[in-house]
């Protein structure tokens, strides 16, 4: 029985509830309960279903089952005003998604650094986002698959979150590079522009191009090897 669809699945419900918790642990932090009252300042995945039972649960199970890989949504709300009045938190709290994904990317490339170099897994002669190890040993080749899983899965979120484009969180994230004046001006620009649109295009368009070259530097990394 192939468990990979499972496994991808709770990778990501695990990923993008903690991207969003990490969103509104910041956004609290920073004098917005909006999340905090919705309750998604937490690792409880139901509260964030809840709020978008489409894009965390509906949408992934669809592709999952259908291209063998889980796409989806999720959202923390927050209070625009307090936005408005706090420009730079509000950076910050859009910097925390992708940056609680890179971390959990981080953690699963030590993991998999520590099982290749106990010789509990081993270097594939070729790679995928299901697998960037192997093993002769079930038990710790299903271990390798999921942690390469957990790996493929948060670099995607990190990577096109950090796209400087609306409506990703990477174009809130990119002020935190800007004097306070040039920020300000740069989010009242997003604010109601179809700009979103430009997101969307570059998503479709760009991202392949992004992300699978770094994927397989990643690898390289991983192995000491060179893919591509």
């Amino acid at each position: 029985m192939n468990l990979d669809p499972v496994i991808w699945f709770a990778v990501f419900v695990v990923s993008v509830t903690i991207h969003e918790a990490a969103h509104s642990t910041v956004a609290y932090l920073g004098g917005d309960r909006t999340a905090h009252a919705g309750g998604q300042v937490s690792l409880n995945p139901i509260p964030h279903m809840r709020r978008e039972p489409l894009g965390m649960v509906v949408f992934p199970i669809v592709t999952v089952l259908q291209w063998g890989f889980p796409m989806g949504w999720a959202s923390a709300p927050y209070d625009p005003r307090w936005e408005e009045r706090h420009p730079r938190r509000a950076a910050w709290m859009a910097a925390a998604g992708p940056g609680s994904n890179l971390a959990l990317g981080i953690l699963a490339f030590a993991a998999l650094k520590i099982g290749l170099a106990t010789g509990v897994l081993a270097t594939p002669d070729s790679v995928n986002l299901s697998r960037l190890v192997t093993s002769d040993a079930a038990l710790a080749g299903a271990l390798g698959g999921l942690l390469s899983m957990l790996l493929s899965m948060n670099l995607i979120l990190a990577l096109l979150n950090l796209m400087p484009v609306p409506p990703l969180d990477g174009a809130s994230a990119i002020t935190l590079l800007m004097p306070d004046d040039l920020a300000r001006r740069y989010r009242e620009m997003l604010r109601g522009s179809p700009l979103a649109w430009i997101g969307f295009i570059a998503i479709f368009f760009l991202f392949g191009k992004i992300f699978w070259p770094v994927f397989l530097t990643v690898a390289g990394l991983l192995h000491g090897a060179s893919y591509g």
